[in-house]
């Protein structure tokens, strides 16, 4: 199956907030109901959620106590994620097609 969105979560910190992260994506595709979407050539994509070791993105991260999630194929990177920004990033970001500025990592 092809990609919509990927969303890989950084799992690296003490905390363990990453995989809260992650978990809390999760439930919001299914809630949200977009798990699963039709392109515009009706093929069936899928939304993904991956967690990973690493994204490199300590220097932004250590800000806050929240995760760093990148949004592929898009490359934004959000920064100091926690579960219940969760919910916005998936409606606005992947629903609506427009990025949460408030979680918004520049590099």
């Amino acid at each position: 199956m092809l990609f919509a969105h990927h969303l890989f979560v950084c799992t690296n910190q003490k905390s363990g907030v990453g995989h809260d992260v992650a978990k809390a994506l999760k439930h919001a595709l299914k809630d949200q109901n977009i798990k699963n979407v039709r392109g515009a050539d009706g093929k069936k994509l899928r939304n993904a959620v991956q967690e990973c070791d690493c994204l490199d993105q300590c220097k932004h991260c250590k800000k806050g106590s929240g995760a760093a999630l990148v949004v592929y194929p898009d490359g934004i990177t959000y920064g100091d994620v926690h579960p219940k920004d969760c919910a916005a990033i998936v409606r606005e970001h992947l629903g609506e097609g427009r990025i949460v500025a408030s979680l918004l990592l520049s590099n």
